[in-house]
C-alpha cells in the first residue's frame, strides 16, 4: 500500500496558511456545519460524548459544543501544529481544562484507538482529514470508528471527495478560487482569482490528497454496518457523508 504523505500538515507554516488564509474561504462552510449539527440532533442524548478526528483548529468540536450539551469532547490530530491552534481556540472559550481533551495520534495507524481509553462516543466527526488516507486505510478507519460509536451514535464526515470527471474538477477549482479570492479581498488583501488558482495548484498539502468518490465511500460505510447512510450535502468536491450505528 502506498504510504500517505499527510505529514505535511505537521509543518507549522502549512497549518497556519490553511487556518489563516483558506479556512474562512471554504465553499459552503456554514451549510456543512449546519448539516452536521442536524445529523447530531438525531442522536437525542441529554449529554453527548464527541470525538473530532483530524480536528485541525477545533472548529467542528467548538460548533457542536455551542449547539448541544457535551459531557466530554476529544480533539484528535496527528499534527502538533494543528493541536496548538485547537488548544488556543478552546482556552479562549474557557472550555479546555474541563470539557476538552487534546490527543496527538495518527489515525493512519490502527494504534490510534488505544489513545482513547476504550471510550465510546455518541458523535464522531471529521472535517477534511480522512481524504489524506489511502483508500484501504479509509475503509479500516471507518470500521474502527463504527466500533467506537455508542449504539444510536452518528459518524459525520465533512470531506473533500473525488469528482466524477475532469469537468467537475475544473468547476470545483474555479469556484473555490473565486470564493477564496473574494474572502481574502474582504480582509484587505490585494489578490486576483488567477493568483489564488495558482496558489491552490501549488500548495504543499495538495499532494497529500487521496480523494475517493462519494458512492464508493457510502458503500464502504454500509458494508461495515452503518445505517441511514447518505451524502447529506454536496457542492462540487465538498460533501457531508454520514451514517448511524
Amino acid at each position: 500500500m502506498t504510504t500517505t504523505n499527510w505529514q505535511v500538515w505537521q509543518d507549522r507554516d502549512v497549518a497556519r496558511r490553511f487556518t489563516d488564509r483558506r479556512r474562512g474561504g471554504l465553499l459552503g462552510a456554514e451549510a456543512q456545519i449546519e448539516t452536521m449539527l442536524r445529523l447530531i440532533r438525531e442522536v437525542r442524548k441529554p449529554q453527548l460524548t464527541v470525538l473530532d478526528i483530524g480536528c485541525g483548529d477545533g472548529i467542528l468540536l467548538q460548533s457542536i459544543m455551542q449547539a448541544y450539551p457535551v459531557a466530554r469532547g476529544v480533539a484528535l490530530d496527528g499534527s502538533p501544529a494543528m493541536l496548538e491552534k485547537a488548544e488556543v481556540r478552546f482556552q479562549d472559550l474557557g472550555l479546555f481544562s474541563d470539557l476538552v481533551e487534546l490527543v496527538e495520534a495518527d489515525f493512519n495507524t490502527p494504534e490510534w484507538v488505544h489513545r482513547l481509553s476504550g471510550t465510546q462516543f455518541d458523535a464522531i466527526v471529521s472535517g477534511f482529514a480522512i481524504h489524506h488516507s489511502e483508500d484501504e486505510r479509509k475503509q479500516s478507519l471507518y470500521a474502527e470508528i463504527f466500533d467506537l460509536l455508542a449504539p444510536g451514535g452518528v459518524f459525520v464526515n465533512i470531506e473533500h471527495v473525488a469528482s466524477a470527471s475532469p469537468v467537475g474538477e475544473a468547476m470545483f477549482e474555479s469556484a473555490y478560487a473565486e470564493h477564496l479570492a473574494r474572502h481574502r479581498r474582504s480582509l484587505g488583501e490585494e489578490i486576483t482569482d488567477e493568483e489564488v488558482v495558482l496558489e491552490l495548484r501549488s500548495r504543499p498539502d495538495k499532494a497529500a490528497n487521496r480523494l475517493a468518490p462519494v458512492g464508493t465511500q457510502l458503500n464502504w460505510l454500509r458494508e461495515i454496518g452503518f445505517r441511514d447512510v447518505d451524502c447529506y450535502w454536496k457542492q462540487f468536491e465538498l460533501a457531508v457523508l454520514a451514517g448511524y450505528k
